[in-house]
């Protein structure tokens, strides 16, 4: 699936907008330039006729005067005693104002021209003059409404652009959380079936002279861990009951879970440490989904030492008096920094083969059920995770 970069498209449209939205009042910029030398011409026109003497070039100026107006486009209505309309000039249709329809059809325009423009004149007897609004002020009208529907789409695209990209997450979460659970079923699964076709030999051909009370302790282990699996995916996906838990007892249960697999886990040497102070405040939680978030951190870190050993340690502190902070460091190579920013997502991981849920699981169980935060720390070397912790002071 194509990962939807939303932030970058919201931004590129955003900048596609701003520069139509420029290049938009540049072009009324230039016609409001040319209306502002228009009426540098009116006022030539004008003192030309004004000064003159020859009754010839006063009418050529009327004339000029008259041509610059109708080719303003600006809509004109003169009109004379009892609203008899006895001009007009850039009417938005054609009409013969010599017939009382005409006559009508004009008089009921003027009085939409009326709501925005008051007529200039004498209304009471003489002439009077109704006008519109040129072209560029009836662009400039539509200004905030472009402005408005530029904002509104920009929002729209975002809000469509994070829904999709949110629905392909959680696709993604559900499809790694799937095959996680795969994962984790198939070892015990596996060892049951070993476990029946040893039950089917004979007690002779049994290797290591097995007798059934080994066998049976061997599948109820089996058995308490598909238990175990079964009941953190159960509670994953619901709203677990939280209740008052010791920072020292969740981290000695992952101490005593992890005792046994360290060995399994890691091919060289791993030294696990722990570091838990007394009189560390209390905190609410789960403690099944507490030490399965800690035990993904954990196995993070036995992945980066693989096949060369080392340290893991977890200690834990207070912080500011409402919180308590469990850090998890290695002394492991590092995040790959291509993927340090995205480690918490479902579907990243650094090994190969890796379906990388479980930070992404790790993260919804601190933050998500418990409301703290995991974050992965800056260090010179290794690797330290940081839970923290809302203390719970009830």
């Amino acid at each position: 699936m194509i990962r939807i970069k939303w932030p970058i498209a919201l931004a590129t449209l955003f900048v596609m907008l701003l520069i139509w939205y420029l290049i938009y009042m540049q072009s009324i910029f230039r016609s409001v330039q040319a209306n502002a030398e228009l009426f540098s011409t009116i006022y030539t026109v004008v003192q030309e006729g004004l000064i003159s003497e020859d009754p010839l070039k006063e009418t050529q100026a009327l004339i000029e005067l008259q041509r610059i107006v109708t080719e303003s486009g600006v809509p004109l209505v003169v009109m004379g005693p009892g609203d008899t309309v006895l001009n007009h000039v850039n009417l938005p249709f054609t009409v013969d104002d010599r017939t009382p329809e005409g006559q009508a059809r004009i008089r009921a325009y003027v009085r939409r021209l009326d709501e925005r423009n008051d007529p200039v004149g004498d209304l009471a007897g003489a002439q009077h003059i109704h006008f519109g609004d040129s072209a560029e002020a009836r662009t400039l009208r539509l200004v905030p409404f472009l402005q408005a529907a530029g904002l509104l789409l920009t929002v729209l695209t975002g809000f469509v652009l994070i829904r999709y990209q949110r629905r392909a997450e959680g696709e993604k979460a559900w499809t790694a959380m799937a095959r996680e659970l795969a994962h984790q079923l198939g070892t015990p699964l596996s060892s049951l079936a070993g476990w029946l076709e040893v039950l089917r030999l004979p007690h002779y051909e049994r290797p290591g002279d097995l007798d059934d009370i080994d066998i049976a302790t061997s599948i109820g282990e089996d058995l308490e861990r598909l238990e175990r699996i079964s009941h953190r995916f159960e509670l994953i996906g619901t709203e677990p009951e939280l209740e008052s838990l010791s920072v020292r007892q969740v981290v000695k249960d992952l101490e005593e879970y992890l005792a046994a697999r360290i060995p399994r886990l890691a091919r060289k040497g791993v030294d696990l440490l722990v570091d838990i102070p007394p009189g560390l405040p209390r905190i609410k939680g789960n403690e099944v989904l507490l030490v399965w978030a800690m035990e993904n951190v954990v196995k993070n870190a036995l992945d980066a030492l693989a096949g060369r050993g080392g340290k893991i340690t977890i200690y834990a502190r207070e912080v500011g008096g409402d919180w308590v902070s469990i850090r998890i460091r290695d002394t492991g190579p590092g995040v790959d920094p291509d993927i340090r920013d995205r480690i918490f997502e479902p579907g990243v991981s650094s090994k190969s083969g890796g379906w990388g849920v479980g930070l992404a699981l790790s993260r919804r169980i601190v933050e998500g059920v418990h409301k703290g935060k995991i974050e992965l720390l800056e260090t010179s070397e290794g690797t330290t995770f940081q839970i923290r912790l809302p203390a719970d002071h009830g």
